[in-house]
């Protein structure tokens, strides 16, 4: 079997199966299991499959066809044009996700602009944290966009904190960020205060569980999943928390679930918070909103 039926059948017993993405899920499993690279695949389709190559291969997809997601499958994901290792224990990066990124850099320059200052560009003085950073996705890509600033990431799993550290490491901005076990700011040392906290909280109500994905529902870890029975109630404690750890002038950039706008807005709608803004994805979702601290 050469690689151009590989593909080919791989989409098809992935399509038949009902697997979301098919295409894509094929070219990334019979990536893995030979080695190959995009170019190679395409470039020598006519290139025959090792015996241990198509066994890999058809373990994979069989893997894929009862449940598991492809990131588990491969240990990888990129986002914000970067490599992630990615386990059970985090959160696979979803595209929506590189909203928050956006948004909180987009923000940074509006303050400079206001204040009449020059566009801080490497975030020079600045103080970050990553509330539930899960596999660093957003520290990392952050400290890639501003060189110079002090990034903490927070998680209250230490499994999901091993792969960020992991990630930082691989990429090349461990010594850029402090990785610290808390739970939202209760890990945080003294009176110590950040200019933006980022964070991607669970948003995702027990209620909805099971009109999930199977393989979000079955393979990704719960505690990244859920805010609570409907949701949204992870976000009270947090923005409660971060009122009390943003300097004066600081920002606040989170994420939302598909729902979670009238619930968040007005915890947010008070003599604390100005300059609440709220961005939608591609598909015309609410997806992050963003406030600055009085």
């Amino acid at each position: 079997m050469d690689l151009r039926t590989a593909l080919k059948s791989g989409i098809a017993q992935l399509r038949a199966a009902g697997v979301s993405s098919e295409t894509l899920a094929a070219e990334l499993l019979l990536l893995h299991a030979t080695g190959h690279t995009r170019t190679r695949l395409y470039s020598h389709p006519e290139e025959p499959l090792g015996d241990d190559q198509a066994a890999r291969y058809r373990a994979l997809l069989d893997r894929r066809i009862s449940g598991e997601p492809v990131q588990h499958l491969t240990g990888k994901q990129e986002f914000w044009g970067l490599p992630f290792n990615i386990t059970p224990d985090v959160l696979i990066p979803r595209p929506e996700t590189e909203h928050v990124i956006e948004v909180a850099l987009d923000r940074l320059a509006l303050r400079d602009l206001r204040a009449k200052n020059a566009q801080n560009m490497s975030g020079e003085g600045l103080r970050i944290a990553d509330v539930g950073t899960g596999s660093g996705c957003i520290a990392i890509a952050l400290a890639k966009e501003l060189p110079a600033a002090a990034i903490t990431a927070l998680d209250v799993s230490r499994a999901a904190l091993a792969i960020a550290r992991q990630n930082a490491e691989q990429l090349g901005f461990a010594a850029r960020i402090a990785f610290l076990e808390s739970d939202l700011f209760a890990g945080v040392t003294g009176g110590e205060k950040f200019d933006l906290v980022v964070s991607n909280p669970p948003y995702i109500g027990h209620r909805e569980a099971a009109t999930l994905a199977r393989e979000v529902r079955d393979h990704e870890p719960a505690l990244a999943l859920y805010g609570g029975e409907e949701g949204y109630e992870f976000y009270g404690a947090l923005i409660a928390q971060a009122a009390d750890r943003i300097e004066p002038g600081g920002l606040l950039v989170l994420e939302l679930g598909h729902n979670s706008l009238c619930a968040v807005r007005p915890l947010l709608e008070s003599p604390q918070w100005s300059n609440i803004g709220t961005t939608d994805d591609l598909a015309g979702i609410t997806r992050v909103i963003a406030a600055e601290r009085t």
